[in-house]
């Protein structure tokens, strides 16, 4: 049996990581979340669906905090590597996965394991595995 709000939170986790890749490109936060939750839902107003608060949460938070994640982040990487050498994938995942587990109530290994699961659906076993150690790292300290 599945746990219903750890399937709602892995779909809101998964939809963060949306909205968070279109702000690469667009900067509005709401609108991101808002077409990331709705757009392939059957709705008939887009405008009149409310966005979970922990959605918004995840990903405010995240476009809030990004220099000192990324900061956190880079203290991590091999000798050579910088965060302009990561995908833009890679460093969503990883800044969502370490705010979750600096600022949520989340358990760190469940942060980590979501990342995971993150990186598997939108990378490749490399990823997840780099993201894995990353972020393990963060747990060790």
């Amino acid at each position: 049996m599945i746990d219903v709000q750890l399937e709602a939170r892995r779909e809101l986790r998964e939809r963060a990581f949306q909205a968070l890749m279109s702000l690469e490109y667009e900067k509005d936060i709401v609108e991101a979340c808002r077409f990331a939750y709705t757009y392939d839902k059957d709705s008939t107003s887009d405008s009149d669906v409310g966005i979970p608060i922990f959605l918004l949460n995840l990903v405010m938070g995240v476009e809030q905090s990004k220099s000192e994640l990324d900061e956190k982040i880079g203290q991590y990487l091999k000798e050579g590597w910088t965060l302009g050498r990561l995908t833009l994938v890679e460093k969503n995942i990883l800044r969502l996965g370490l705010f979750e587990m600096t600022e949520f109530d989340t358990p760190q290994l469940v942060a980590i394991n979501e990342a995971i699961e993150l990186s598997k659906k939108f990378s490749d076993g490399k990823s997840s595995k780099f993201i894995n150690g990353i972020l393990s790292k963060f747990i060790t300290e």
